[in-house]
């Protein structure tokens, strides 16, 4: 009976495939090959990450019966879904097919598609008339049919090549439904500046005048190239960076550190086009600063090499006023008015190189080197009204002189290790990162006591400091595609950081001795370690997609004042942070997500270190060793939208709630350089704290000439400090919102104008990490409660192409036009009340120039040609 059963099988399949090709297949006129084949894939770009809306179109040689030549006609066409997938059935199985792809930003791809029918031979041990065997035969012919094409990665495509000119419309941001990826190439204003000057046009991201930033209210992460790094923003050239990418609510994939706020992932340049190509670059800025540069890129056969240098230099001019009321027995009034001037330059070096040891290997190895010195140069004019309770009033000024030097390198290795496996979507990565830093400053504070108009008392103080800090960041990650929907990732993660720092304090007069002042002594030294595991699962059921994750966390830290021996730390076993991201796609291409993480954010090292800083008298610090970890809950609920022309739009609601919060809280204590009681500046942790909020991304090509890119963010925040004395911050309703647009105007000129507004709000609970040598010279510039008043800005650049090719590039960018940016804050406590004022660098102009070069391999780009060629097709079939 199976015998029979099987015959019948064979003998209908067989007379259906070769029914129509007799002798070998030469077919009938008016004969069609079966059409039971099919095909399958999936794009990706150099990242990995899916590429939607994506052109595939299946061609099929014909004999054109009117020319009696052959020539490709189209046969099916479709475009890729969000996840990058296609999907070709009912093919016919003999004939020449080719499948070509295009996608706009890529460079176009062509590949042959051909089944090969055979039937093996049952296994050893196999009778051959054995019905089981024959059938596994069978069933292995017809899974020749069949055809995986794995993922299909498409390469950027370039915008110039010697003759060859290639015109990319790609918007400069992209909208995701989990991270905004915003493109530094189209951002003229930012063009010699920094990473600084970058952040100021991304969506989402609040930048203040010391470069510190905010997301979403919150200081994120900073990485580089998805990895921790020792590296502040303002040291890294804007002309270096390739991409920045918004995460405001990261997976169980990524680090669990960062506590109520996102990621920043700054991606530098890494080109692996064909041939070799390269950039030059200067520019001068108003005050004499320059910046120059260049990099280079060359790929040939299985290796890929990138170099890069810039240097910037710094002519920064910063000026502001404090007025402050301090409360007391005895109540005094402090008006300082400040005037900072900084000059230095740093130099950034960067170099890669990737080889791919098989088709499916790749060892990438890269390193990055900093050095940097600065020379500011600060003074403050104080007025100090002292009023004693008999209602005397004594005023008194002086005048504070600074002067110093600061210097840094940075150092950076990166290993990394890529292996694709047979089975498509499945990949394996092992990397290694190493930053390092070294810091040294040498600073001389001299503070004149005027008695009327000639001096009286002079006091000196110095403070000597260096530092280093290390990085070690060891990660492997598995992705295994389970199926065609659904995915499983899972990955190990070890971070260590170690710190020390020296900081001695000498105080003295003019032509004495400098003596040092062990209670302003600071030595110490700090490790903490972070290990990790994670797993996650993404699928989807028709066009209900999820995706469900957990990380586990462990941490300990150690800390040791050195110069008195005594130490501090913490272990904490293991935290568990899930993660959970649902989505729900509709027709017109609409999206709707919802997820929910749990993250956390532990004191740094300069929150927990228990040494109080008297160089500042209006803002002494200390930090506080008992601090525990933050913990945050984050919900968050996204709506996107594609419209006709590529407009977009991205709307989300958000809520966090967070325990143990991490604040600044003030009290007094005895300063032995003065001998009285002195407000401290330190860090405890309040209750919990909630904040919530809704932030709307629209992306808008209005014209050819002309796209549109508006983010606005409404949101509130409030502190529950019911376990601290003091007054509680109050909630304030704020909103940020920014504006960029970009005009191509004719003879390749194109005009950039963007802006931003904040409203007033709450103080921030903690500063982030920030710009280097931003510090707040001088001002006490937190307390327990107080708002940053409402201010805006607005920058302006124009943009002109040159020479063959437009190879060379003039840009003139005038940011902060109307002197707006400002920082103006007040805060309060039952000790005092404050004013703060700071403009830096307003009515900044610069001026740079570019030159592209290389040689490509010309036939990689010869198919750009032919991708109006399935639409040409396709209005033949139509005749």
């Amino acid at each position: 009976m199976i015998k029979i059963y099987f015959l019948a099988i064979a003998t209908f399949l067989t007379t259906q495939l070769f029914a129509q090709f007799p002798m070998g297949g030469a077919g009938k006129p008016g004969q069609a090959p079966p059409s039971i084949g099919n095909v399958y894939g999936k794009l990706t770009d150099s990242l990995g990450k899916p590429i939607a809306d994506a052109s595939v179109v299946m061609l099929v040689n014909r004999l054109d019966t009117v020319t009696k030549k052959r020539k490709d006609v189209l046969l099916k066409a479709i475009v890729t879904k969000s996840n990058g997938e296609f999907n070709f059935a009912e093919l016919p199985v003999f004939g020449g097919l080719k499948l070509k792809i295009s996608a706009i930003g890529f460079k176009s791809v062509e590949k042959p598609v051909a089944f090969q029918m055979k039937m093996e031979a049952p296994a050893t041990g196999k009778a051959a008339g054995d019905p089981a065997g024959q059938m596994s035969a069978m069933s292995g012919m017809l899974n020749s049919f069949v055809k995986d094409l794995g993922n299909i990665q498409l390469s950027a495509e370039p915008r110039v090549l010697e003759n060859v000119t290639v015109t990319s419309t790609a918007s400069g941001l992209k909208l995701d439904i989990d991270k905004k990826v915003f493109s530094v190439e189209k951002n003229i204003v930012s063009a010699g500046g920094t990473a600084v000057d970058v952040m100021r046009n991304v969506p989402s991201v609040q930048v203040d005048v010391d470069g510190n930033v905010k997301l979403r209210n919150a200081a994120p992460q900073i990485y580089v190239d998805g990895r921790p790094t020792t590296l502040s923003l303002d040291q890294i050239p804007a002309d270096a960076i390739a991409t920045v990418e918004v995460i405001t609510n990261p997976s169980a994939k990524y680090d669990a550190s960062g506590g109520n706020a996102g990621i920043l992932n700054i991606v530098l340049k890494k080109n692996k086009q064909s041939g070799y190509n390269g950039n030059l670059m200067a520019g001068v800025d108003r005050r004499g600063g320059v910046n120059a540069g260049g990099n280079f890129s060359m790929r040939q056969n299985k290796l890929n090499f990138t170099a890069a240098v810039m240097m910037n230099q710094m002519r920064n001019k910063t000026t502001g006023t404090t007025n402050r009321l301090n409360y007391g027995d005895t109540q005094t009034h402090v008006f300082q008015n400040n005037d900072n001037r900084t000059k230095g330059a740093f130099v950034f070096g960067k170099v890669g190189l990737d080889y791919y040891v098989t088709n499916r290997a790749t060892l990438s190895v890269s390193g990055i080197k900093v050095h940097g010195q600065f020379n500011p140069a600060e003074t403050i004019d104080i007025t100090t009204d002292s009023l004693f309770n008999a209602g005397l009033k004594r005023s008194m000024y002086s005048q504070r002189l600074t002067s110093g030097s600061r210097t840094f390198n940075a150092s950076g290795l990166q290993f990394g290790y890529v292996y694709n496996l047979p089975k498509a979507g499945e990949q394996l990565t092992a990397d290694a990162n190493y930053f390092s830093g070294k810091n040294s400053a040498n600073s001389i504070y001299t503070t004149n006591y005027y008695k009327a108009e000639n001096i009286g008392n002079t006091q000196l103080q110095q403070i000597v400091g260096e530092g280093t800090n290390e990085f070690v960041t060891v990660q492997t990650d598995y992705t295994n595609p389970l199926s065609t929907v659904t995915k499983l990732e899972t990955g190990l993660r070890m971070q260590l950081r170690n710190i020390s720092n020296n900081n001695d304090n000498f105080r003295g007069i003019p032509n004495g001795a400098m003596v040092k002042i062990p209670a302003g002594t600071s030595n110490y030294k700090n490790n903490d370690n972070v290990y990790a595991a994670y797993i996650s699962v993404k699928s989807a059921i028709k066009d209900f997609g999820y995706q469900i994750g957990l990380r586990g966390e462990s941490s300990e830290y150690q800390g040791e004042l050195t110069n008195t021996g005594e130490q501090f730390g913490n272990k904490y076993p293991i935290s568990l942070f899930p993660s959970l991201f649902l989505s729900q796609k509709f027709s017109n291409k609409q999206e709707l997500q919802w997820s929910y993480t749990r993250r956390i954010n532990r004191p740094n090292f300069f929150q927990l270190i228990p040494f109080t800083d008297y160089t500042d008298s209006l803002n002494i610090s200390r930090g506080n060793p008992n601090l525990v970890p933050e913990f945050t809950s984050s919900y968050e609920m996204s709506y996107s939208k594609t419209f006709k022309g590529n407009n977009n739009i991205l709307g989300s609601i958000y809520y966090k709630h967070s325990t143990d919060l991490i604040t600044r809280y003030l009290n007094k204590d005895l300063n032995p350089f003065t001998g009285k009681q002195d407000i401290i500046n330190t860090f405890i942790n309040a209750n919990s704290s909630y904040s919530y909020g809704a932030e709307v991304t629209s992306v808008n090509n209005i014209a050819k000439w002309w796209d549109v890119t508006t983010n606005l963010n409404l949101y509130q925040s409030k502190i529950n400090t019911d376990n601290i004395l003091g007054t509680s911050q109050d909630a304030i309703v704020s909103w940020f919102g920014k504006f960029n647009s970009n005009f191509k105007l004719p003879k390749a000129f194109t005009i950039q104008l963007s802006a931003e507004y904040q409203s007033k709000t709450n103080l921030p609970v903690s500063s982030g990490q920030g710009g280097g040598f931003g510090g707040g010279f001088g001002q006490a510039q937190s307390s327990s409660q107080g708002y940053i008043r409402p201010f805006w800005g607005m920058d302006l650049a124009v943009r002109k192409t040159f020479l063959k090719n437009n190879a060379a590039t003039i840009s003139v960018s005038f940011s902060d036009m109307f002197r707006t940016r400002k920082q103006d804050q007040h805060s309060e406590s039952i000790y005092f009340t404050q004013d703060y004022y700071r403009l830096n660098n307003p009515q900044m102009v610069r001026v740079n120039l570019s030159y592209r070069f290389g040689k490509m391999d010309i036939s990689l780009f010869k198919r750009q040609n032919l991708k109006s060629t399935g639409n040409q097709d396709a209005m033949q079939m139509g005749q």
